[in-house]
């Protein structure tokens, strides 16, 4: 009898989804992602540019695949498709049976559009629509980005039924807009007849990169210690959102929707994993436990979770105090918010979009070793 790991366990008997910031064709041919299920009490996947991109370099595992797209005529575009999709329709297989033991609640992989299509309002609508028919999964969610030009297509893509995963969300007032481009979304389903109980949602909140930029520009400011701030502003910033969850589900708007059926978008804490050797590895699991929530961490975080994470209770709701304290000394500090959640958001588009070229290079050259 297999048996799981009482810290991950524990995690999630306090409300938290432990999913999987990882995926690769080797990990599903092992069987390490079964194992992660059963021994981890992971319930999701999810996937982005960077994560393809590097299992791409795996070359020997995707071999056959890319010999019979040669022999095909794909294209590099329909390559990347057509080996990504792969995996993400394969892992929806393996978390089938956590999606039907939560009812539909949990047990989903994310795939996320081409990163260029960022600022491609209709472009990101179009390939989610395909996406979503390619992998052909009642667990998959497409991955959007909190663009300016990707909140359209939230609501628009949830308005057709499609589950989807909000990404690269780094300040409060854009996800806000999300929360509304969500309810927008599930207000337009309602309208167009979709049963709203099938359409999920997670909000993904990015917690370490925060730090990462914060903590870079306190010390920059020559201050002793950065007066104590750095580690500080990552775990503030997601307090603050849940804060902001919360508080959209006490609407009459949101009442109206529950009633219909719809499950709400839940906040998904991203970038878990340790940036800075001084921190506790497990500082962004431990600091963000409330309930109805997600983290998704690499096996790096997950593994150290496993090993020495402790679970204390709720370490949000109860925090938010702090955390608006905390956001108002980095300011004081002379740290802009306003400034770093831009460069964060152009910087993660950015990544992603050298991730994208990286596969689609990785892909060309193993089409062309079988043409």
């Amino acid at each position: 009898m297999t048996e799981k790991n009482p810290r991950t366990a524990a995690l999630a008997e306090a409300g938290v989804s432990l999913w999987l910031d990882d995926l690769s064709r080797t990990r599903l041919d092992s069987g390490t992602l079964e194992e992660l299920i059963a021994t981890r009490s992971v319930t999701g996947v999810t996937t982005n540019p960077s994560i393809f991109a590097l299992a791409l370099k795996d070359a020997d595992a995707y071999e056959a695949q890319l010999a019979e797209l040669a022999a095909a005529g794909a294209t590099v575009d329909d390559a990347v498709t057509a080996l990504t999709t792969t995996d993400v329709r394969r892992a929806a297989d393996v978390l089938a049976p956590v999606h039907e033991a939560t009812g539909g609640a949990d047990g989903f992989v994310s795939i996320e559009v081409d990163p260029r299509l960022a600022r491609d309002t209709d472009g990101t609508i179009t390939q989610a629509r395909d996406l979503a028919a390619v992998v052909d999964r009642p667990n998959l969610m497409v991955k959007i980005p909190a663009t300016v030009e990707g909140l359209p297509a939230i609501s628009a893509v949830l308005a057709e039924g499609i589950s989807v995963n909000v990404t690269l969300i780094f300040s409060l007032p854009r996800y806000r807009e999300v929360l509304n481009a969500w309810q927008s979304g599930l207000e337009q389903a309602r309208e167009n007849g979709h049963d709203l109980s099938r359409i999920h949602s997670v909000a993904s909140f990015f917690v370490s990169r925060v730090d990462t930029e914060v903590d870079a520009r306190l010390r920059a400011g020559g201050r002793d210690d950065a007066d104590g701030l750095t580690g500080k502003a990552g775990l503030a910033n997601a307090r603050l959102a849940y804060r902001a969850f919360t508080q959209a589900l006490d609407t009459e708007r949101w009442r109206l929707l529950e009633a219909a059926g719809a499950p709400v978008q839940r906040p998904l804490w991203a970038s878990t994993g340790m940036k800075d050797p001084a921190l506790p590895d497990t500082l962004y699991v431990a600091g963000l436990v409330a309930p109805r929530t997600v983290n998704t961490m690499p096996e790096k975080t997950l593994e150290a979770f496993a090993d020495h994470g402790e679970v204390t209770g709720d370490t949000v709701t109860r925090a938010d105090a702090q955390a608006e304290a905390d956001l108002d000394a980095i300011g004081a500090a002379g740290v802009s918010y306003t400034e770093v959640v831009e460069q964060l958001e152009a910087e993660g588009l950015q990544k992603f979009e050298s991730a994208w070229a990286e596969l689609l290079d990785s892909v060309r050259a193993g089409l062309d070793a079988h043409r």
